[in-house]
């Protein structure tokens, strides 16, 4: 309750518990379940599911949504707390361990339920250390703290999700413990914006750390090249050529049914992610050259075969359509090739790049085959890359050191012309 005495909290030595768990149960009516430590179904969750579906939400939604309930219902199951009697001190003291303590590891489960001292250590020989810059890519590696995204996406999860309760009025909930910043208690962010200036920077919750700017990374052509040529399989090697050449997105291409991949008009057919709706787009002719290699040996070993039949399937029995996670394993294997870490967004980013990069290609086309909403959005891919500005910076210097090396020849003092010199004073100068 508000005004409630907490006892005194050790968070330093905190570990969130693996307790509870999120369920996908596949039911298009309730995707997932939020389940307690004893397997029940947590209440407030289902409901708050269910409004999200209601409200037309991406089923991905509810899944991206209770990882963070998950989160914030251990750490209440951990101090005894009740979900509609939690302060803002303990959304405070939660938001400041995620902020400051490390993230927990999670266990293998070949070595669950054994003493933590029988568990090996992860080998990291030829590795970079967590949240240092990759040597490959430069992109920092994921660190042991949480990120600023996510602690972000946790802020507004949560303050979205004691808002909703707050409104239907549920338990004994009072106040909400994730509050707007003070100066904006009761209003969305330029709630009351003059049209004719410009739009203020204005946070939304009091807890929400403030997210760095990300700048889109593409693939080089070489290393590309290095990437695919450690691919073990004409699917894998398929997959990557259809990202590249469409810019779908992960997720969406696996969408793909083996009647969406027409030959003739060159386009292949994926679910968008946002919108649902389904979209044809145009891809490389290489791309289906490795569909077909692949199709042949996954037919010949047994794969079902029909137009409304997936389009990627797992390499082994039993046959199952191939998700996202096989997808980002299989990337991550050819990645350790290289020692690097690109993902599979980057591989839509590398699309991207490459159409941006054609003057022939108009933006607005571009942006209808990314799918984005707003033309705008593409304003990312105009800012400098971190090779560009290392590779201006770098040539820069080589200029300046040149110059210092072979400075110009000086010129010659100037001197009056002799010729206007003699018409000038009627004769030669002596």
């Amino acid at each position: 309750m508000p005004g409630e005495q907490r006892p005194g909290r050790d968070l330093k030595r905190f570990v969130l518990p693996e307790i509870g768990q999120l369920l996908e149960t596949g039911d298009p009516w309730a995707p997932c379940q939020l389940l307690d430590p004893l397997g029940r179904p947590v209440e407030p969750a289902t409901v708050y599911f269910k409004d999200l579906i209601a409200a037309d939400c991406s089923p991905l939604t509810p899944r991206s949504y209770g990882m963070d309930l998950l989160r914030w219902w251990r750490y209440l199951w951990a101090f005894g707390l009740e979900w509609d009697r939690a302060t803002r001190e303990d959304a405070r003291d939660f938001t400041l361990w995620m902020k400051l303590a490390d993230k927990p590891v999670r266990v293998h489960w070949r070595h669950r339920g054994k003493d933590p001292s029988e568990i090996p250590p992860p080998s990291r020989a030829g590795r970079p250390l967590p949240g240092t810059p990759n040597p490959v890519t430069g992109k920092p590696t994921i660190g042991k703290k949480y990120a600023p995204s996510t602690r972000a996406h946790f802020e507004t999860v949560l303050r979205s999700f004691y808002e909703f309760h707050l409104e239907r009025n549920t338990g004994s909930l009072l106040v909400n413990p994730f509050p707007l910043v003070r100066n904006r208690r009761s209003a969305r962010a330029n709630a009351h914006h003059n049209p004719e200036k410009e739009h203020k920077k204005q946070r939304t919750g009091l807890y929400r750390p403030t997210v760095p700017k990300r700048i889109p990374r593409r693939i080089p052509d070489d290393k590309y090249a290095e990437v695919f040529a450690g691919l073990r399989s004409h699917r894998d090697r398929a997959l990557l050529a259809f990202w590249v050449a469409t810019g779908a997105r992960a997720e969406e291409l696996l969408t793909s049914k083996q009647g969406d991949a027409i030959v003739g008009q060159q386009t292949i057919g994926v679910i968008r992610k946002g919108s649902r709706e389904y979209q044809e787009l145009p891809a490389t002719p290489d791309a289906f050259v490795w569909l077909r290699l692949y199709q042949e040996d996954a037919w010949k070993k047994g794969v079902l075969r029909g137009r409304n039949q997936p389009l990627w399937w797992t390499l082994r029995r039993p046959w199952r359509p191939l998700e996202y996670d096989a997808a980002r394993m299989m990337f991550n294997r050819a990645n350790e090739l290289l020692g690097s870490n690109w993902t599979l967004h980057d591989l839509r980013h590398t699309a991207t790049f490459l159409m941006l990069d054609d003057p022939s290609m108009p933006p607005a086309y571009v942006q209808h085959i990314l799918g984005h909403k707003h033309l705008a959005t593409l304003d990312i891919y105009n800012r400098p890359t971190r090779d560009d500005v290392i590779a201006a910076g770098l040539a820069h210097h080589a200029r300046q050191q040149q110059r210092r090396d072979s400075p110009p020849a000086a010129l010659p003092s100037p001197t009056y012309n002799p010729d206007s010199l003699s018409v000038l004073f009627g004769g030669p100068l002596t």
